[in-house]
C-alpha cells in the first residue's frame, strides 16, 4: 500500500452486513444509486464477481475506468471495484473534488506488491553502479503509486498490456537500457516481440537485492523486475499440452502476463481487452481455452453460449484478493457514503499523485 492517508485502512466491516440476505443486499445499492445519482460512479473491473458487476456503471481494465472516472466530472464518489493500485490512479486521474473509495482495503494485488519503493530505490542504486546512466524506467500500471511515481521522477513511463510493445520501443529511443516493474513475464514477453533476445534480458531480484545474469553484462538491454501476477503465472505448459491433447482443435489465447514458454505455446495473446475482442468476433461453433483470470472467463462462458469455452487451467479460482470486494462490501461502502462517515477512502499524497501522473502523463501522450 503506498502513502495512502487514510485513518480508516484497519477498520473492519460491521457484522450486520455480512447477515444481509442478497436480496436486502442488492435492494440497498439500488436505493444508494437512485438516492445519489450522477454524483455516484461505480466503475467495476472485469475480475469483478458477478454480484458486484451487475452494479458496474463502467466495466473494463484499470486504466480505462481511471479515466472513465476522470472524465465523469459529475461523480462526486467514486467508488472503484478493483483493487488497490486501480483506486489510486483513479485518485491521482480525478480532480480534488472527486473522492474515491475501495469497498474493502484489503483488496490489494500480490503483483503490485511485489515492488515496494524502498526495494526500487535500492535497486536503483546498484543498477546506475553497474551500467551508468544507461537505463529507462517504466513500469506496468499493475504497480503502487509510489512506484509510479519514482519511474515519472526518473523520465520513464507507465504502460499498459495493451500498449507495451509501443512504449518499450519509445524507451529503447531514450536510453540504452530499460527496467521493467515490476511484472518480468510481460516486459519478457514484450521485449521478445520486439526482437530482443533471452540473453539480452538480466533479473532483478528485490529479494535477494542482485542481479541474476550469466554472461558479459554489457549486452543486458532488459532488466526485469522478478515480480509476477499470482494467476496468471498458475498456467503451465501442461495445460497446453493437456488441452491440446484432450480438445486438438480448440484455439488458445492468454494474457501475456502469462510465462514466456506458455505464451509460445499458445495460438494467440494479448491483454484483457484483446482477449474479450476475440471471443466476441469468433464465429459461433468455434471453441477456446483462455489463459486469465477465471471471473472473466466465467462470464465469457455465460455471454456466449454458442462457443466453447473453457479456462486453460481447469482448477484455475479467481484472483483472491480482486475477489475481497463483495456485496456487503460495497453496501457497507455507499453506505457510510451516504451517512457521511466515510470509510475506505483512497488519497495519494500531493508529491506521489504529481510524479505519477508524470508517468501517466506521458504513456498517454506516447500510445
Amino acid at each position: 500500500m503506498s502513502l495512502l492517508a487514510t485513518l480508516q485502512t484497519n477498520k473492519m466491516i460491521p457484522e450486520r452486513y455480512k447477515q444481509m440476505s442478497q436480496k436486502k443486499l442488492e435492494e440497498r445499492v439500488a436505493e444508494v444509486k437512485e438516492k445519489l445519482g450522477k454524483r455516484l460512479y461505480i466503475p467495476g473491473h472485469h475480475y469483478q464477481k458477478d454480484e458486484v458487476i451487475q452494479f458496474a456503471d463502467a466495466t473494463g481494465d484499470s486504466l480505462k475506468l481511471a479515466q472513465l472516472s476522470a472524465e465523469n466530472k459529475d461523480a462526486e464518489f467514486i467508488v472503484f471495484c478493483g483493487v488497490h493500485f486501480m483506486a489510486e490512479t483513479a485518485d491521482i486521474l480525478t480532480s480534488q473534488n472527486q473522492k474515491v473509495f475501495l469497498p474493502d482495503m484489503r483488496a490489494g494485488c500480490s503483483m503490485a506488491d511485489m515492488a515496494n519503493i524502498q526495494q526500487t530505490e535500492r535497486a536503483w542504486k546498484k543498477l546506475q553502479e553497474i551500467f551508468g546512466d544507461t537505463i529507462l524506467p517504466l513500469t506496468y500500471v499493475n504497480s503502487t503509486a509510489s512506484i509510479k511515481a519514482f519511474v515519472g521522477s526518473h523520465g520513464g513511463a507507465t504502460v499498459t498490456s495493451s500498449n507495451a510493445e509501443k512504449m518499450v520501443t519509445w524507451a529503447f529511443e531514450q536510453k540504452e537500457r530499460i527496467l521493467f516493474l515490476p511484472d518480468q513475464h510481460l516486459g519478457r514477453n514484450t521485449a521478445v516481440n520486439l526482437g530482443v533476445s533471452l540473453d539480452e534480458m538480466a533479473i532483478w531480484n528485490p529479494i535477494e537485492d542482485n542481479l541474476e545474469y550469466e554472461g558479459d553484462i554489457s549486452r543486458v538491454k532488459v532488466i526485469l523486475w522478478k515480480g509476477h501476477c499470482s494467476v496468471h503465472e498458475n498456467f503451465t505448459v501442461q495445460n497446453v499440452y493437456d488441452t491440446r491433447r484432450k480438445y486438438p482443435e480448440m484455439k488458445i489465447i492468454v494474457h501475456p502476463e502469462c510465462r514466456r514458454e506458455v505464451v509460445e505455446l499458445a495460438d494467440l495473446s494479448g491483454s484483457t481487452s484483446y482477449i474479450i475482442n476475440a471471443i466476441e468476433k469468433a464465429e459461433p461453433g468455434s471453441s477456446w481455452a483462455i489463459g486469465t483470470e477465471m471471473n472473466l472467463v466465467n462470464r465469457l462462458i455465460k455471454n456466449h453460449p454458442d462457443k466453447h469455452i473453457i479456462s486453460l487451467n481447469p482448477h484455475m479460482c479467481p484472483c483472491l484478493t480482486m475477489n475481497r470486494i463483495d456485496l456487503p462490501h460495497l453496501v457497507w461502502c455507499l453506505d457510510s457514503i451516504e451517512e457521511g462517515n466515510v470509510q475506505n477512502r483512497i488519497q495519494v499524497s500531493q508529491d506521489i499523485a504529481r510524479d505519477a501522473k508524470l508517468a501517466l502523463d506521458r504513456m498517454l501522450r506516447i500510445s
